[in-house]
């Protein structure tokens, strides 16, 4: 079984505490701030930590329609948090999983996001370059539309 890795990093100006605070509020954020890629997203199973089950229906910018994760860590103090991608179109028929690493990280005044991907291939087959690229672009987009819906609502946050 082959993995690929993609890495995103994105500087903000606003803390870690906050970016994490607003990233844990995500299946509310999400379809608000970016409903042209989150329809929505409902816990399946859980109380929402390690171990909660959540079903994504993709907007219509995607070409997927669902997936399902599971939180598999979450670390407050350390602003961590991980999950797995297990069944969903959005694994394109070529992978078994893809688990998410989130880290932000304080930087002066303000904080980087970090997100590691891995892609969990199911044999030799692997996403191509330009799928790699389409997907960092959406985190990206993710990113900079939740951050600027929690600086548009600072009362939430």
């Amino acid at each position: 079984m082959a993995t690929v890795t993609n890495e995103i990093e994105i500087a903000s100006p606003f803390p870690a505490e906050k970016i994490f605070k607003v990233l844990k509020d995500f299946e509310n954020i999400a379809p608000k701030a970016n409903p042209a890629i989150f329809k929505s997203i409902e816990k399946l199973e859980g109380n929402g930590g390690v171990g909660t089950i959540k079903l994504i229906t993709f907007g219509d910018a995607l070409p997927f329609t669902h997936a399902k994760y599971k939180i598999d860590a979450l670390d407050e103090s350390n602003f961590s948090y991980s999950y797995t991608f297990f069944e969903g179109d959005n694994l394109m028929g070529i992978l078994d999983s893809t688990t998410q690493h989130v880290k932000i990280v304080p930087s002066g005044e303000g904080s980087i996001y970090k997100l590691t991907i891995i892609y969990n291939c199911k044999g030799d087959e692997k996403p191509s370059e330009e799928t790699l690229k389409a997907e960092k672009e959406v985190y990206e987009q993710t990113y900079k539309s939740i951050e600027g819906y929690a600086a548009a609502n600072p009362e939430l946050y």
